[in-house]
């Protein structure tokens, strides 16, 4: 009998025939299916992972790319020019945060006025040279089946000796704490910033009683610019730096490594809105020296020096926005020999906050 017949008979299930796994009977039709009632029953393949980890996406080819041009930027130094559409992160990411996007999400920018949620530093150099600079840091992920090198056995050392928690982990939950970043099995996780409030600098000159030296920062938003102008604050007796909580640098394990571990000792304070912080100082007896190349003014010839003062800082490319340069008391410029050269934030800030001090040393 046939296997037509046989089907055909109260719909009895026709009987197999041929080598078992070919799909196909000996008469070269294909074989009935189990209906995901036999043996080999239907599994599912687990959940959908995100999209910058499939194979062949759009956003998996974006990420490469970024983790390309950030471990270029890494291994060219500080000083390598920069390239349209590239950017630095030195290997941060945030908790959720797409590969390549830094701590800020899936924007594909580093983190601007971070500090709020616990940041990530991927990748051995990164998290060893956090620790080196004793980034204040929460937990070290160690990738399990790691084989160590000289990076990853000082990394442990580091973390055992100031009291960081040394966890291992798995390859995907290594993937899933840094977004997918090239974390080649290590991780650090840093804590959080404390920000001050922006009325904390006035009272921390009051206890010490001297006039208040505050630097502000409107639109800087390199966190390493940050991080070095902390460092020359610590450098000559400033008493804390204002940021803007938007669109301005935060305190990151970049502005940590920056500052030299100058931000331990003096405080960043963020402001809401920094013209009102900048106003409410004002209203309580601060002149505002805002920095300018168009200023009037040098640096080194400022009478307001000796006064209760805050030396206001803008960006390298667009200088001080229009409504801070209004509220300045003095608008000053630093002497440079040609027109055309320009000073990033932290060497402006250093040169600033220098010549006030040697002004301020001299009248006493």
């Amino acid at each position: 009998m046939g296997v037509e017949a046989l089907s055909g008979a109260g719909g009895a299930r026709p009987r197999r025939s041929g080598r078992p796994g070919t799909g196909q009977t000996k008469s070269g039709k294909p074989r009935p299916g189990t209906g995901g009632y036999g043996r080999r029953a239907l599994e599912g393949k687990g959940p959908t992972p995100p999209a910058a980890m499939r194979p062949g996406h759009p956003a998996q080819r974006r990420a490469g790319a970024a983790d390309a041009s950030r471990t270029q930027r890494r291994d060219d130094g500080p000083g390598a020019p920069r390239t349209p559409g590239a950017f630095r992160t030195s290997g941060f990411s945030g908790p959720g945060a797409g590969p390549g996007a830094g701590a800020s999400g899936g924007s594909g920018r580093p983190a601007r006025g971070a500090g709020d949620v616990a940041e990530f530093v991927a990748g051995r150099n990164s998290v060893l040279e956090a620790l080196r600079a004793a980034v204040p840091a929460a937990v070290l992920y160690v990738g399990s089946r790691l084989q160590h090198d000289e990076r990853v056995s000082e990394a442990i050392k580091l973390a055992a000796d100031r009291g960081v928690v040394v966890l291992e982990a798995g390859a995907a939950e290594m993937d899933r704490l840094t977004g997918g970043a090239l974390h080649q099995g290590l991780a650090l996780k840093v804590r959080p910033y404390d920000y001050a409030h922006p009325d904390d600098l006035l009272a921390r000159a009051a206890d010490a009683a001297q006039p208040p030296l505050i630097a502000a920062l409107d639109g800087v938003t390199d966190p390493r610019n940050l991080g070095a102008v902390v460092r020359s604050a610590a450098a000559f007796g400033a008493h804390g730096v204002l940021v803007p909580g938007r669109r301005g640098a935060g305190v990151t394990a970049g502005a940590w490594k920056a500052s030299a571990g100058a931000l331990a000792r003096v405080p960043v304070a963020r402001a809401v809105n920094l013209a009102r912080a900048l106003q409410a100082y004002q209203e309580a007896g601060v002149f505002l020296a805002g920095l300018d190349a168009s200023g009037t003014t040098e640096i080194r010839d400022l009478d307001l020096a000796t006064a209760p003062l805050a030396v206001v800082i803008g960006s390298e490319g667009r200088g001080l926005s229009r409504i801070v340069a209004q509220a300045c008391d003095v608008l000053v410029r630093i002497p440079i020999a040609a027109r055309s050269e320009s000073l990033n934030a932290g060497v402006a800030a250093g040169i600033a906050l220098y010549e006030v001090a040697a002004i301020r040393s001299r009248s006493k």
